[in-house]
């Protein structure tokens, strides 16, 4: 079984500018893994990118989006304010102390177009703790799906199938049990981004499964869904 672990880093953080465009959400995510990994272990970095993880090509590895606190609601636009945070995370020891090295040294996170002054850092070890049984789960980013080439939302015919797809296998790369009984209990409105150019399309979701606390664990610093490494399906 591959040793698993929730390391969850948030990394509090301040933009340059007021607003970021909207290719420079979830665009610059993967580049900016894959950069600080790179800082840290090269070579762990060149065989996640290239060859995925424990023979799969899934990456356990999940970013958010920059999230601003309080920033002004305008309509099309993706405002910034004074509090912003950036979450890492990883089940793998290996990965999850990488991405700690990096971000430690780092003054400032270059995203897209815009600079991120860190102005905090705190990395979150296995808390809260889960409890055995059935526990729910909320993304704060959404969640990507797709079956058959076309991108699926909560509602959509196959997508509990996929969502439990995504996690046995998911399950199977860690060693651990698969959840059972997954159920979507509230979704939230379709979003759609681009990333190198291609639309990513989902909803945020708060589900419930059963689920070995383990589980529960790494999926917290890995996330729901594909393109986790694009800051997709990240849990609150």
């Amino acid at each position: 079984m591959q040793r698993v672990v929730q390391v969850r880093v948030k990394v509090d953080v301040q933009a340059d500018r007021r607003v970021l465009a909207w290719n420079d959400i979830h665009g610059p995510a993967r580049g900016v893994v894959y950069g600080l990994l790179e800082e840290h272990d090269p070579a762990l970095a060149r065989s996640l990118h290239d060859e995925g993880w424990g023979g799969h090509p899934l990456k356990p590895v999940g970013v958010t989006s920059p999230q601003f606190k309080g920033a002004p609601r305008k309509r099309g636009v993706y405002t910034t304010s004074p509090q912003g945070s950036v979450w890492f995370g990883s089940p793998v020891p290996e990965i999850a102390a990488a991405l700690v090295s990096a971000l430690a040294r780092r003054a400032e996170i270059v995203w897209g177009d815009a600079r991120l002054r860190i102005q905090g850092f705190a990395v979150e070890f296995g808390a809260p703790a889960p409890v055995a049984g059935i526990v729910e789960l909320e993304t704060a980013t959404p969640v990507v799906l797709r079956h058959e080439g076309r991108e699926l939302l909560p509602g959509d015919a196959h997508y509990i199938e996929r969502l439990e797809h995504n996690l046995t296998h998911k399950a199977d790369i860690l060693g651990l049990p698969a959840p059972r009984g997954l159920r979507v209990l509230e979704a939230g409105p379709r979003r759609r981004f681009t990333v190198r150019g291609a639309p990513r399309i989902g909803a945020q979701v708060r589900v419930a499964m059963e689920a070995d606390p383990r589980f529960v664990d790494a999926i917290r610093s890995w996330g729901l869904g594909l393109d986790t490494v694009q800051g997709f399906g990240w849990i609150r």
